[in-house]
């Protein structure tokens, strides 16, 4: 699951709260840049991969929904790393390792009918 860093571009997939009616400020869509990821505990949402991007610092979360905390990273299951060229990237997944040895490709003889 940790396929972020730092300096990294993602892009927002899901930036709806249950049961919170403050704006989290992130959009869906959106591009962001990654400034933190890392573990992080949370009293009520429990542990979890989190990232804090650049353009958005939640200051301290203390209003009537907030919960203390210092800003607090978004999960990062509401992300993914932006790929630019799409089909490259699916292409990559096909090629070969360079590591892996490849068998040379031989012709199999054709099987020889016999007589009956």
């Amino acid at each position: 699951m940790n396929d972020f860093y730092v300096g990294q571009k993602v892009v927002c997939i899901d930036d709806k709260f249950k049961n919170v009616s403050i704006d989290q400020l992130i959009r869906e869509g959106q591009i962001y840049t990654v400034r933190w990821v890392g573990m992080y505990k949370h009293y009520i949402d429990g542990e979890f991969v989190g990232i804090k991007v650049e353009e958005i610092h939640r200051g301290n979360d203390d209003g009537p929904e907030g919960y203390g905390a210092a800003d607090m990273p978004y999960r990062a299951t509401r992300f993914r790393p932006l790929v630019k060229d799409k089909i490259s990237a699916l292409r990559g997944l096909l090629a070969p390792k360079p590591d892996t040895p490849q068998e040379p490709k031989t012709k199999t003889p054709a099987k020889k009918k016999a007589k009956v």
